[in-house]
């Protein structure tokens, strides 16, 4: 296929964004929020990893009332709304930070360091946040 029939056909690329940043604190976890829903709304193939300190943005009982900002955790919950269906979390990063996937705010994959880097080699664009 050419490039012209690429842009032209809408071919559905393989979307990864990573999420390796505590939810608050920073812009990241916020940012990386909305460019999941954008790509999902062009209906592009999105899959989203957290790791690292990216897991506390998917747990339970986030309470942003001491820090004054938005919890938008909530937020994680409409992603099934939008198609975005592929949530992998790392289960190392999970068991470091003593969570569980019973912690957690939404049904994910819990996938071990070599599964997601599996699956980060069948990605198109891969956005780190």
């Amino acid at each position: 296929m050419s490039d012209e029939e690429m842009m032209e056909g809408g071919v559905q690329k393989k979307f990864c964004y990573v999420n390796r940043t505590a939810p608050y604190g920073t812009v990241y976890a916020l940012e990386s929020l909305e460019v999941v829903l954008i790509g999902a709304a062009f209906e592009q193939d999105v899959s989203v990893i957290f790791m690292d300190d990216g897991v506390f943005q998917l747990t339970k009982g986030q309470d942003t009332a001491g820090i004054g900002m938005k919890n938008f955790s909530p937020t994680y919950r409409a992603l099934e709304m939008y198609d975005v269906e592929k949530l992998y979390v790392s289960k190392e990063s999970l068991e470091a930070r003593g969570l569980s996937e019973d912690d957690l705010l939404v049904d994910v994959e819990v996938k071990t360091a070599a599964e997601i880097r599996d699956l980060m080699e069948e990605q198109d664009v891969i956005l780190t946040f």
